[in-house]
């Protein structure tokens, strides 16, 4: 291969971590991904750059030790952005109250505050402003 064809191939996209990866679609990709930097720590790999109405098929995202991958809708595609539901993404917490409390004052909806649950954990469980459940669990 010659020199100018290695120039224009693009940059190998980061590997991704984790032996199963979330790859949600919301609507607004770009505020998700900034809203789980404020609550969850989240620190972003790669994005597509958006198109003419603010959409991104595709943000990385790396946080608790495994990626998170984000894109907005695209209906025109075959892919619209729906309401969450049917799932639950576990968050597993290593300080839970500090954790929970980051992302409530971040913007997160509870919906069962923490507490030790009847298997021996504390766990807890919110609702981001993009309609994504999430659970945080910290062994007991």
């Amino acid at each position: 291969m010659n020199a100018s064809a290695a120039e224009t191939r693009p940059a190998a996209p980061p590997a991704a971590m984790g032996g199963v990866i979330a790859y949600l679609t919301v609507d607004g990709a770009v505020a998700a991904a900034e809203f789980y930097a404020r609550a969850f720590g989240a620190v972003e790999i790669g994005r597509q750059p958006v198109d003419a109405k603010g959409r991104t098929m595709h943000i990385h995202l790396a946080f608790n030790g495994t990626s998170l991958m984000l894109s907005d809708g695209f209906p025109e595609h075959g892919h619209p952005a729906l309401p969450p539901q049917g799932f639950t993404m576990i968050i597993p917490a290593t300080d839970i109250d500090k954790q929970f409390d980051r992302a409530v004052k971040a913007g997160a909806t509870v919906l069962q505050p923490v507490q030790t649950m009847f298997w021996g954990d504390r766990y807890g469980a919110l609702r981001d402003p993009f309609g994504v459940t999430w659970g945080m669990n910290q062994p007991g």
